[in-house]
């Protein structure tokens, strides 16, 4: 039944209009435009209120007395937009493989103008930048915010910053890593008491590393203009990653800026490749699979390994056991919640009916771990192999640090996500970055549909209240749509996996895994 849905698809993609970059690239700044068109309009159901604005810096949109806008209009933009503009990403993707070769530059810069676009305008549909404001404003207060919760400073008195966040996570405190922690508190510093200007310093936290991110893909790829192409693609230019990341003003960008610029010296420098990681997880944690990335391309030789960790040690020890020993056992919160949009909520209910609720948390916890094991296995059986420019002669790919860094984070983060019972689309920003570093395969119309469907699905998870019939339509986009395709995605994994030969593990396969360690990479003959 699979192979028969796919040369159905395959038909229907090889037609002319599914190849014209013209139309992709039309309908990306289709996409953009309806994000910044419902921005400009003010807080609504969709667009975070920040308060008042004292000056002229952005978030930029219509003075306070037009009307806010109705769900009726917003919410439909917004879901056109992310549809245009996925639907824009796939064709522009197809014409590169067909053998469209635009200009990069011209490429990047609009990518560019669009991102710094998005980021003009106030957030949208997740109030998680509130909370970063938040936490930066305990600080500037002298309180911790790995100890304390917003809301148990603003109940008790008026704040000019708390006061406007909203729930789930008021009464949260921190799960952020120690350079997380700084900038928000260095956007607290620079916007002063005031959360719109709060607000703006941290878009620009989160566009800047985002920009940055594409600028060192870009460099990867030096020498390989389509692969430059598909590298500012599937970053600046992607309209997944400037809704999800650069429209949240989310802080995935932040931390994945430092783990890409260590892919940078992977095959030069490991201990600087180890500082740049171990700065990645001093602002989140879930950048751990670029590390075990990192140290599995070093597996045959020990003494870049030992400058890896070594390297890695450094920003670590210092942030989590210098500046704040409370931050590692903090991240440990953010663990054991369910998401909507994710494979879990079609289990949970019947487990929660059967066993309780504490059991059935377990349950799912250890069917995502297992499933990551699993899914990472076969990923890594069928994942093909593309060398990245700048290989040394008689060098094997499977021999190179940086194409088995890549080729691993990519297969770590896809198996994370895919198996994780909570996930987010803003999260995918791990898997787009080393999928653009590499030969078009599979992942792409994986991540490009599920990316399509959380986005869509949480263009309405902001905690305020919508209509009934919004409600309605939004549960199934959310745990009917969303959730089934999550299951998809398993299944096809699954399939392109026996596809492939079905390969299991075994005792011939572990030891060609680990061999001894050598003093420079394996040559061919």
């Amino acid at each position: 039944m699979i192979q028969r849905m796919i040369l159905a698809w395959r038909r229907f993609a090889g037609a002319p209009w599914a190849r014209d970059h013209r139309l992709g690239m039309g309908l990306i700044l289709l996409g953009s435009a309806l994000t910044v068109f419902v921005g400009v309009l003010g807080p609504s159901p969709v667009a975070l209120d920040l308060g008042p604005r004292t000056g002229w810096l952005p978030p930029w949109y219509l003075p306070d007395s037009f009307p806010h806008p109705s769900e009726w209009l917003v919410v439909p933009a917004l879901w056109i937009g992310i549809t245009a503009g996925a639907i824009g990403l796939w064709i522009c993707n197809q014409a590169l493989r067909t053998g469209w070769r635009p200009n990069v530059r011209k490429l990047f810069a609009t990518g560019l103008g669009l991102s710094i676009a998005t980021a003009c305008v106030p957030p949208l549909t997740s109030a998680d930048v509130l909370m970063y404001a938040a936490y930066g404003r305990l600080q500037t207060l002298g309180r911790d915010p790995y100890d304390i919760t917003p809301a148990s400073i603003f109940r008790e008195a008026y704040d000019p910053v708390l006061r406007w966040t909203e729930r789930p996570w008021q009464d949260t405190p921190s799960v952020y890593g120690p350079i997380a922690s700084f900038s928000q508190w260095l956007a607290n510093v620079l916007g002063g008491p005031n959360m719109h200007d709060v607000v703006f310093w941290l878009q620009v936290f989160a566009v800047v590393p985002f920009i940055a991110i594409a600028l060192v893909a870009l460099h990867l790829a030096k020498g390989n203009p389509a692969l430059q192409a598909r590298a500012v693609l599937f970053t600046v230019l992607n309209p997944i990653m400037i809704w999800s990341v650069v429209a949240g003003a989310h802080n995935e960008a932040l931390c994945t800026v430092f783990a890409i610029v260590a892919l940078l010296y992977v095959r030069k420098r490991p201990w600087l490749a180890g500082f740049f990681i171990g700065m990645a997880g001093a602002v989140k944690v879930s950048l751990v699979f670029y590390g075990l990335a990192m140290v599995w391309a070093y597996r045959r030789r020990l003494k870049a390994l030992i400058q890896l960790g070594l390297g890695a040690l450094v920003p670590l020890v210092v942030a989590y056991v210098v500046v704040a020993p409370k931050a590692m056992l903090a991240a440990g919160r953010n663990t054991g919640y369910i998401s909507a949009g994710s494979w879990s909520p079609w289990l949970y209910t019947p487990f929660e009916l059967a066993f309780g609720s504490g059991l059935a948390h377990s349950l799912i916890s250890f069917l995502g771990l297992a499933g990551m094991i699993v899914i990472g296995w076969m990923l890594s059986r069928v994942l093909p192999w593309s060398p990245l420019p700048g290989l040394k002669k008689g060098v094997k790919a499977v021999n190179d640090p940086l194409t088995v860094t890549v080729r691993t984070a990519l297969l770590l983060s896809a198996a994370w996500l895919l198996t994780s019972p909570y996930t987010l689309s803003w999260y995918d920003l791990i898997v787009w970055v080393p999928l653009g570093l590499l030969a078009t395969n599979r992942l792409d119309g994986v991540f490009l549909i599920r990316g399509l469907w959380l986005s869509l699905a949480y263009v309405t998870a902001r905690s305020v209240e919508f209509s009934p019939t919004m409600q309605n339509i939004s549960f199934v986009i959310q745990s009917v749509i969303s959730s089934g395709v999550a299951w998809g995605a398993l299944i096809f994994v699954v399939w392109w996996w026996r596809d492939a030969g079905a390969e299991l593990p075994s005792i011939a396969s572990a030891k060609a895994a680990f061999p001894r360690f050598t003093r420079t990479p394996a040559r061919t003959r």
